[in-house]
């Protein structure tokens, strides 16, 4: 029976915001929300095994359906659980409300059992972190906590101590509709000449575009094809403008491919189209135009000739009438050419004559998932290698979407965020790429995925090895160290926990269990025992990293290590570019 109380007030402002579910591990100063849950109609609390999970899946969630995602923890360590999900969250710009309990509001500031400082804790993931102390403030601050939320969008944290959350509540629900952003910024008209001015004065057009450039696609090729520019992406902005795109060059950076490095550098003026790139070390540092919707980010990676305040299909739109087609090709043909030989090389250099090769190569691996992948599956991945064949190897199609930690670049995502994206979109099929590192750090959301029968297909590449963290030891002259564990069975852990799964260890395998896995209704997991000698090779190679590389070789052999270093070479000579 309803009894008013601020958590209920806060449940019921939070369906009324459009909120379906909680994410969250239930504990003692949670108690009041989770019963306001459990009695309250269109609401229910989704139970993971560690909070960081729950702020994981949520963004997940926020990002597939553009709408606000709940997450909460208990006060103390529950709170720096939410910490690490949160800042993915952020950064990935997914609106995400955090709901932080806290201790006895009479304990607060006298060193109580569990007691930390959310407003402090939580100071560089939001701007909005208000303390709930007294029921007047509810539902006021979960308004605002809502709105901000939405409107970064970003995240929001909401502090409320349990004994208050407990109280009676004054007044009802707060029913106001939550507005997302939905508004076009529109660019200033002076700043779409001096734009349109500057592409129709250069030679070499070059457009790189960023996960800012949704809803632009078309816009950017018909810019790319009427100045002849090749386009280069992020790997955010993959999914968004890789497809039918005729002047595709791939992308730039440590996780790169094709001839985007060379387009970029090669331009005469390249402009950044909702692209904010950190790695600037990539990046041309002259003839740079950079287009966004948020200001703050104009010229913050590189200098700018031009900086423009837009939405990327808004400002494209607007300067499209004002510039003139451009007759030479040669630019733009080139680098079509050097991008066709440098997937030539690279891109398909593990996925031929692989019938007989064990341990598996996980770029066939990731090669095949893509072809029986489902056209609107969506795709979420473990930073390191994962991250490097889900660049390299997953084909977007204007429809299947991929997340990532990609700019927080954290362990242990890819599982929680297909919990998320499971709940976000429960008609199509969810797959996890996940690394036997990130797995194994978060492994008990097996457990979650299992419990709440979502139909994820968990792909673990198991090599027994951090591999990015090895090719970066590697890279520094450094041999690798304490990188490698001995081998486990994935598929017999999720047998124990009752989920379907198959371990695959021959090549001849692979296509009928991750088939197998995508059109299941049910969770599978394949244990895939992939080769941990399979190393990236870059898009560009300084001679730092050549010369790193070899000291480090050179120091494992001295160490005894030459087996090793044997297996390294086999597994990746048709990987080295050709001159």
């Amino acid at each position: 029976m309803a009894r008013n109380t601020v958590a209920e007030q806060l449940v019921r402002t939070l369906v009324a915001a459009g909120v379906t579910r909680i994410y969250g591990v239930v504990g003692d100063s949670l108690n009041p929300v989770v019963d306001a849950v459990h009695g309250t109609d269109g609401i229910e609390w989704v139970h993971v095994r560690n909070e960081e999970a729950a702020a994981f899946a949520a963004s997940a969630q926020a990002q597939i359906d553009g709408g606000l995602a709940v997450c909460a923890g208990s006060c103390g360590p529950g709170n720096t659980h939410l910490v690490q999900g949160l800042y993915d969250a952020q950064r990935s710009g997914a609106p995400v409300l955090a709901l932080a309990s806290h201790i006895p509001s009479r304990q607060i500031g006298t060193g109580y059992f569990q007691e930390t400082h959310p407003e402090r804790l939580f100071a560089d993931v939001t701007e909005f972190r208000e303390l709930v102390s007294h029921p007047d403030q509810m539902p006021r601050l979960a308004r605002i906590a809502i709105q901000h939320a939405l409107g970064t969008p970003g995240v929001a944290v909401l502090v409320l101590p349990g004994d208050v959350a407990a109280r009676k509540a004054v007044g009802g629900p707060d029913t106001t509709p939550a507005v997302p952003v939905r508004a076009t910024a529109w660019p200033a008209q002076d700043d779409v000449r001096e734009l349109a001015k500057r592409i129709n004065a250069a030679e070499k057009v070059a457009l790189f575009c960023g996960a800012g450039a949704r809803g632009a696609h078309d816009e950017v090729m018909t810019l790319a094809g009427r100045v002849n520019a090749p386009v280069g992406h992020t790997l955010r902005g993959k999914e968004w403008i890789q497809y039918d795109n005729p002047y595709d060059v791939g992308m730039v950076g440590l996780l790169g491919y094709g001839a985007c490095y060379e387009a970029l550098h090669g331009a005469d003026l390249v402009l950044m189209v909702g692209c904010d790139f950190p790695y600037d070390d990539f990046l041309p540092k002259e003839n740079v135009v950079q287009i966004d919707r948020d200001p703050r980010r104009l010229g913050r990676r590189v200098p700018l000739v031009l900086g423009v305040h837009g939405d990327a299909a808004a400002t494209l739109r607007s300067v499209l009438p004002l510039i003139g087609d451009k007759s030479d090709t040669r630019f733009l043909h080139d680098m079509l050419r050097r991008h066709e030989r440098a997937l030539t090389r690279v891109v398909e250099a593990y996925t031929g004559d692989i019938a007989d090769h064990t341990p598996i190569h996980p770029e066939y691996v990731a090669r095949v998932l893509d072809e029986v992948a489902p056209d609107d599956a969506v795709f979420t991945v473990d930073t390191g290698m994962n991250n490097v064949w889900a660049a390299r190897y997953l084909t977007p199609n204007g429809r299947r979407r991929v997340i990532g930690s990609f700019t927080h670049g954290t362990m242990a995502n890819a599982l929680p965020q297909a919990v998320g994206a499971a709940f976000a979109a429960p008609h199509g099929k969810v797959v996890s790429l996940s690394g036997d590192g990130g797995l194994s750090m978060l492994l008990g959301e097996l457990i979650t995925v299992h419990q709440h029968r979502l139909p994820v297909a968990t792909v673990v590449f198991d090599n027994s090895s951090l591999g990015m963290v090895r090719l970066e030891m590697m890279v520094d002259g450094i041999p690798a160290h304490q990188t490698d564990h001995p081998p486990v069975d994935y598929a017999a852990i999720a047998r124990a926990i009752g989920m379907r799964s198959l371990r695959v260890t021959r090549p001849d395998e692979v296509r009928d269990a991750l088939h197998e896995a995508v059109t299941a209704d049910e969770a599978v997991l394949v244990d895939v025992v992939t080769d941990p000698n399979a190393l990236s090779i870059p898009s560009r190679i300084t001679a730092d990293q050549v010369a790193g590389f070899a000291l480090s070789a050179g120091r494992t052999v001295l160490q005894g290590g030459v087996g090793s270093m044997i297996d390294l070479a086999r597994s990746n000579l048709r990987n080295i570019p050709r001159p």
